[in-house]
């Protein structure tokens, strides 16, 4: 062999070396300094977000700037947003994540009877692990992931975390300021005063309580009722499967009593098992009904709408326990496509300026900076929300024990307050799937 060609054949193994040598330290590179999150290829991608929450609420207002913001730190990335509405996803979450259409994350409802549920079909991600590694289990308290975690049989408060709460939210009573002071009346602090009140609006001819009995609200009334005779043991029983429940027992026989009661002294119209929960909102912000019983979630929309007279808030006088609880999860179907994605986006929606922005248009965050709070109802709001929370007040809801529960109720407490159920006889109908349900547990 010649010199020329031993030198040529020399130099292009020499070439060839070092021409790998360059991209495996360019591919090395590339996987170790690529950001969380972030694309390693070109070609775009898409997350598609689920909630039902109104554009001018607090958390609507609060994710839209999620999205903004995600977008502005992932390029390339797009999340395709589609608003559903809240009976939309209830109804149709078991099918729709089991199948192609699956979003790649969604906010839906926590409790045994949904989130605890679809935990138990492996229809969502467990997300321990990301947890831990994001601090989503350092930022939230231990009474805030009670609606994240739930065990191997659905019941919350324990087990693996199925989603992310990222708001906090509870029950209170909305009152017109302008018709109370017409009518020459307190905020009372006693249940026997609150009655003193509606009967006094009664007398003048007004319905004193706007009431969606369609839907969800009219059942939030009935267990404020409940929880005015109960402690945290009755709550952890039926709630947690903590101990025994009796539906003929003092608590839920003076909710359904009184609530009768209500109907028959004309607090509340029989007109209401037509209401939707809009409708009933609606009603309130137009100024047609001097009080409205629900939750903070409506805190934003009226700060936004009401135009037309003053209004404030109080809660439920005399109780002690109040329905509320961390606000509804972001919550990963088991197929979603792009789920790296999606922590990035939930990591924003926890941040601290976002959740400052929540609470600013009137929601109830879970990781603010309350000395940026500016608007003094909104701190009014909050400051009610650590309170209870102080106090061990949150109940959750009555729908969450059992799968299907939510619709027992609507239809139990419709027949309540249209007269055709006796007291007796709606709480032996709700009883029957509460306790097949415990039974399934083995609870």
């Amino acid at each position: 062999m010649s010199t020329s060609k031993s030198t040529f054949r020399l130099s292009f193994i020499l070439v060839l070396v070092l021409l790998t040598s360059i991209l495996a330290a360019c591919g090395s590179e590339t996987a170790t300094t690529a950001p969380s999150g972030s694309t390693t290829s070109n070609e775009p991608r898409t997350i598609k977000l689920w909630h039902y929450e109104g554009a001018n609420s607090a958390m609507g207002i609060a994710w839209a700037e999620s999205i903004k913001q995600f977008q502005a730190s992932h390029p390339g990335v797009t999340i395709q947003f589609e608003e559903k509405g809240f009976e939309q996803i209830r109804q149709t979450a078991g099918m729709v994540l089991n199948s192609d259409e699956t979003p790649d994350i969604l906010e839906y409802n926590k409790g045994n009877a949904t989130a605890g549920l679809l935990s138990t079909q492996g229809l969502l991600t467990d997300l321990s692990e990301v947890a831990t590694q994001r601090g989503w289990d350092k930022l939230l308290s231990s009474s805030l992931q009670t609606t994240a975690r739930y065990d191997e049989k659905g019941v919350m408060g324990a087990g693996k975390w199925f989603g992310v709460p990222n708001y906090a939210e509870y029950v209170m009573v909305y009152y017109n300021k302008d018709m109370f002071a017409k009518a020459n009346l307190q905020v009372p602090t006693t249940l026997a005063e609150f009655e003193a009140v509606m009967d006094a609006f009664v007398q003048q001819g007004v319905t004193p309580l706007s009431v969606g009995a369609a839907e969800y609200p009219a059942q939030q009334i009935f267990y404020e009722l409940v929880l005015s005779q109960a402690d945290r043991e009755f709550v952890n029983a039926f709630q947690l499967y903590q101990g025994d429940v009796d539906f003929r027992g003092p608590e839920f026989t003076y909710g359904a009593e009184k609530m009768a009661e209500w109907v028959s002294k004309g607090y509340i119209s029989k007109d209401a098992t037509g209401i939707k929960a809009e409708d009933m909102g609606v009603a309130f912000t137009n100024g047609t009904f001097p009080i409205m019983i629900s939750g903070s979630w409506w805190y934003g929309r009226f700060t936004d709408e009401i135009k037309g007279f003053e209004w404030g808030t109080f809660l439920f006088p005399g109780n002690k326990l109040h329905p509320g609880s961390s606000g509804n999860i972001w919550a990963v179907p088991t197929n979603a496509k792009n789920k790296d994605l999606v922590y990035d986006f939930i990591d924003i929606t926890m941040s601290q300026d976002i959740q400052t922005l929540l609470g600013n248009s009137g929601g109830v965050p879970v990781n603010a900076d309350v000395s940026k709070i500016t608007n003094e109802k909104n701190k009014e709001l909050i400051q009610n929300f650590d309170a209870i929370s102080k106090a061990d007040g949150l109940a959750f809801y009555p729908d969450w024990p059992a799968p299907g529960f939510y619709d027992v109720l609507v239809a139990n407490v419709q027949e309540l307050i249209d007269g055709t159920k006796t007291p007796s006889e709606m709480l032996d109908a709700i009883a029957i799937p509460y306790q097949e349900n415990r039974a399934t547990l083995g609870k």
